[in-house]
């Protein structure tokens, strides 16, 4: 399994970012090798092209490890069949044990960032 996580740098110790769309990389963790890979965010929110979810289903991530995200973000994801859970906090290394001890919630329109329901996607 690959998990993706929103990260402010790019080392497993750097913070969770907690703005999905805006985050500066995305790390992306297999379980499988215990690598991981950074991924720079170059989507049209860092002034590239494309949106955060395409770029990570590129790169073949089964789920994505956030604090929040809107409900766009939400929807986009579960289009490219990535799982999504929400309520990580701490740095990357923190957010992947949150998740090995299933203190994550799955993504969903209830539990999407309430800030971002009115079109503007995280």
């Amino acid at each position: 399994m690959r998990i993706c996580i929103p990260s402010m740098g790019m080392k497993m110790s750097e913070s969770v970012c907690q703005h999905f769309g805006r985050a500066p990389y995305f790390l992306i963790f297999d379980e499988h090798s215990g690598e991981y890979e950074v991924l720079e965010n170059s989507s049209e929110h860092m002034g590239g092209t494309g949106k955060p979810p395409e770029l990570i289903a590129k790169r073949g991530a089964d789920v994505m490890i956030c604090s929040g995200l809107g409900p766009k973000a939400i929807q986009m994801l579960s289009s490219y069949g990535i799982r999504t859970y929400v309520g990580a906090s701490g740095t990357v290394e923190d957010a992947l044990r949150q998740w090995n001890e299933r203190l994550l919630h799955r993504a969903d329109m209830d539990n999407a960032c309430k800030e971002h329901r009115d079109g503007h996607d995280h």
